[in-house]
């Protein structure tokens, strides 16, 4: 059964809120619980992002399809829950401080959360400046540090001269084996395996794929530069 299928079917547990649904939850306990509770976070954030620009339209939920390849048949599911996201009174710091919560001990996670926001925000083409502002805002209450965003941010919009150091989040003055054991711990920790082993829905791991190929390039832009 497919995540979104999932989601169908504890649409009645949601009831009338996302915000507190997610509260209820103590700890995700099993792989399952814990690719619904991320999936139907990162909707609720999505939902609350597509007003940040100030321009709410119907293609938010298609944008939403695209990037995450939602079947049609499942689309009522996650309109659902990303309506009543976007109508609920809670603010966006409310969901991104029970993922927070949820997931403190799994860091990875909530990096995949601010990396899916950043594939639902590049949807229509460009990330707004009030989107960038929302995703900043999202990853301060995750615990990332300016540099940890300024990082993330890299992957998904390119800096400047297309810095290979701002995308792997290291000095351009480390020594070459600092960079390569850098390059080595975040190979380890955003390999597309460890996602999956840790219960991330498989429709999302193009994200974490997409992720470490631009690692991976970085890496190999520095190594040609280094000789290494």
């Amino acid at each position: 059964m497919s995540i979104w299928s999932r989601i169908s079917q504890v649409i009645s547990a949601i009831g009338d809120s996302v915000s507190t649904f997610l509260a209820k939850i103590t700890q995700p306990r099993s792989n399952p619980e814990m690719s619904i509770t991320f999936t139907i976070g990162v909707i609720a954030l999505g939902a609350k992002m597509a007003k940040a620009d100030g321009i709410v339209t119907g293609d938010e939920i298609t944008a939403f399809k695209q990037v995450f390849r939602v079947p049609d048949r499942e689309l009522g599911g996650v309109a659902r829950v990303f309506n009543l996201a976007k109508q609920d009174v809670a603010g966006y710091d409310a969901y991104a401080r029970q993922l927070a919560r949820l997931f403190a001990d799994q860091p990875q996670v909530l990096e995949d959360v601010i990396d899916s926001l950043f594939h639902i925000a590049k949807a229509d083409g460009a990330v707004h400046e009030r989107e960038l502002v929302y995703l900043e805002s999202v990853a301060e209450i995750f615990g990332f540090t300016a540099r940890d965003f300024a990082r993330i941010k890299a992957r998904h919009l390119v800096p400047a001269k297309d810095d290979p150091y701002i995308i792997l989040g290291i000095e351009d003055f480390a020594s070459d084996d600092e960079v390569r054991k850098h390059y080595r711990k975040l190979v380890r920790d955003h390999h597309p395996d460890k996602h999956i082993a840790a219960g991330m829905p498989p429709e999302m791991i193009e994200v974490a794929t997409e992720r470490l190929a631009r690692i991976n390039a970085a890496y190999e832009q520095i190594a040609r530069e280094r000789n290494l």
